[in-house]
């Protein structure tokens, strides 16, 4: 069974800083892209950013671009999202997933029925 281990959460200050790892068993990530997600009260998830299974090629929700970074060492099977210059927009509980194998992830990658695997979720909190 796939087990995906979220980590980093917690409260911070908007302007601040938080970095969020996913960790996963096994070999779990090998040759899989992964993502991030989150999900804010009474709202739907929401994509917020992905990797290719090689670390090569990434996207990001708009509303993040040039404030997260999106990172993996497939050799220690973690995926890390680095998150700077928070706001409180960004408050909510963050999942990491694992892209279904077989599927064409650069077509919908911000879909999260293209992922097979999630983790608990860990909370973010930005306060103003």
């Amino acid at each position: 069974q796939v087990q995906l281990v979220e980590s980093g959460g917690g409260l911070v200050q908007a302007g601040g800083s938080l970095r969020l790892s996913c960790a996963a068993s096994g070999r779990t990530f090998s040759g899989h892209a992964v993502g991030w997600f989150r999900q804010a009260p009474g709202k739907e998830r929401e994509f917020v950013a992905t990797i290719h299974w090689s670390g090569g090629s990434t996207y990001y929700h708009d509303s993040v671009k040039g404030r997260f970074t999106i990172s993996r060492d497939n050799a220690k099977n973690t995926v890390s999202l680095q998150m700077n210059s928070l706001k409180p927009g960004d408050t909510g509980i963050y999942y990491c997933a694992r892209v279904r194998g077989g599927t064409s992830w650069s077509t919908v990658y911000n879909n999260p029925d293209a992922y097979d695997y999630w983790g608990q979720g860990t909370q973010v909190t930005v306060s103003s």
